[in-house]
């Protein structure tokens, strides 16, 4: 039998009289059903954060930081049952969902000792002035398909840390960790702080939409971004989006192909390919091309690509299937104009499954749309330079500006030409590192705002400044 998962409603696991079937990447059998939620059942959410967040705006700190601390408890101590339930349903192998889930734990940990001061602007005999912030109020979360659970504590953490409350909507493809992480903190947080629900991708429209929530934060594509900027305009709805990316890592002359190739793999095939952040167009010097390409396309041929619940998976499936025929476009289009292949380029549709193997290109031309669009997927193109001034005009040669990464010996070098990119975050001898410190930030149509970090926080509040004359007291 299948379970059926609730939702979250002030304080309350519910379901709905209609359902929607979740299904596993790997086998296409269906997993689990979740409630399939539409205005009524959106309005009673939003209710329920608009009267709790009367009273949880005037919490104090320590009451909303031993929020954030009880949830990464509750993440820990529920670590196995979250993780293999995670793999069932998006794909990645067991060791990258544990991953996930730890870091989830972590993060809500981390951001909880995150704090706004007031800022003190002036004071003197004749005058005190501060800057305070204050909760913009009522939250609506739209979380993506590929880490649904980093996401969803990226969005809640920092929301009822400022003083707001959260309405949050999974991914219709993955929302079952997350519901259970639901019933996990039903009694752990304030009734009505959290709200979790979910419906189909026609649910987002009415979040942005809905007159009572006063931001959106949204992970997930530019184009679905650029939609939600435009419905929360009508009432000016304060927004946070991460968008979409097409990251380019560069190798320079100085980098031993043996130390970089393991790692290089790994920065484009973590998650079969499916991280905004991950390394999308990989600049390689020709004078270690031939001989980086060739251990970056060796290493990838003991990588394991199957069902991520299976001892030994290295890569899972894509998530599903409408992103897997896109994917599979892609490498059909990059073999109908006679593009290079090092690895990769035939895949089974009629398997069971939606595995694409490891697909590796042999310097295709940067026009190609398997270069200049995000593949998403288990892809990698391989591109040769010859000088740094080129190298850096065609990492920059796109309408996004995510992340990017340079690898080099000569250290001084790199971060030369990573302050050159115009990315939001530039990593120097590693990949894919997030931290709760710092922001999380795209340039270009990579987004809007940021997470993480003292500015991923302000984004959930208003600045409020307080002058106080202190020569006209009217007494």
């Amino acid at each position: 039998m299948v379970t059926q998962y609730k939702n979250l409603i002030n304080g309350e696991m519910v379901e709905t009289s209609e359902w929607l079937d979740v299904v596993n990447p790997a086998t296409e059998e269906v997993i689990g059903q979740v409630p399939a939620c539409g205005q009524a059942e959106l309005d009673k959410a939003v209710a329920a954060a608009r009267a709790a967040f009367q009273t949880w705006k005037k919490s104090s700190y320590a009451e909303r930081s031993a929020a954030l601390k009880a949830i990464s408890k509750t993440i820990a101590d529920n670590s196995e049952e979250l993780y293999r339930l995670l793999t069932s349903e998006q794909g990645k192998p067991h060791a990258q969902a544990k991953q996930e889930i730890m870091g989830a734990s972590f993060m809500m940990a981390a951001q909880s000792d995150l704090v706004l001061e007031d800022e003190l602007v002036k004071d003197d005999e004749k005058e005190n002035i501060r800057t305070r912030r204050v909760p913009v109020g009522v939250v609506g979360g739209i979380v993506p398909w590929n880490f649904p659970v980093s996401m969803a504590v990226q969005k809640i953490g920092p929301a009822l840390l400022s003083g707001c409350t959260i309405i949050l909507k999974p991914s219709p493809f993955t929302p079952l960790t997350t519901l259970r992480l639901a019933e996990l903190i039903a009694d752990v947080v304030p009734a009505g702080t959290v709200n979790i629900i979910t419906g189909e991708d026609s649910l987002g429209p009415l979040i942005t939409a809905h007159p009572d929530i006063d931001k959106i934060t949204f992970t997930g594509s530019t184009a679905t971004g650029k939609k939600i900027m435009e419905g929360a305009s009508a009432d000016l709805k304060r927004i946070t989006l991460e968008l979409g990316g097409n990251d380019a890592s560069i190798v320079m002359p100085d980098a031993d192909p043996k130390k970089v190739a393991e790692q290089l793999f790994w920065s484009s095939f973590s998650n079969a390919g499916q991280i905004c952040v991950a390394a999308k167009r990989v600049y390689i010097h020709e004078d270690i091309y031939d001989e980086l390409s060739q251990a970056i396309a060796d290493y990838a041929k003991n990588v394991v690509v199957g069902d991520g619940a299976e001892q030994g998976t290295g890569v899972g499936p894509i998530q599903n299937k409408k992103q897997y025929d896109r994917v599979l476009e892609l490498i059909q289009d990059a073999k109908d104009n006679g593009y290079k292949f090092l690895l990769g380029g035939d895949s089974d549709p009629s398997g069971t499954g939606y595995f694409v193997p490891l697909t590796i290109l042999d310097n295709p031309p940067e026009d190609a749309r398997i270069v200049a669009e995000e593949q998403f997927g288990p892809v990698m193109p391989l591109m040769k330079f010859s000088s740094e001034e080129e190298v850096i005009e065609r990492a920059n040669n796109s309408d996004y500006g995510l992340a990017g990464a340079v690898w080099s010996a000569d250290e001084a070098k790199a971060v030369e030409i990573a302050e050159k990119l115009e990315t939001g975050t530039v990593w120097v001898n590693q990949f894919l590192k997030l931290t709760p410190h710092t922001p999380f930030a795209g340039h270009k149509q990579s987004g809007f705002g940021a997470e993480y970090g003292i500015e991923g926080l302000k984004e959930f509040t208003y600045p409020q400044v307080i002058m106080v004359n202190k020569q006209n007291v009217p007494a």
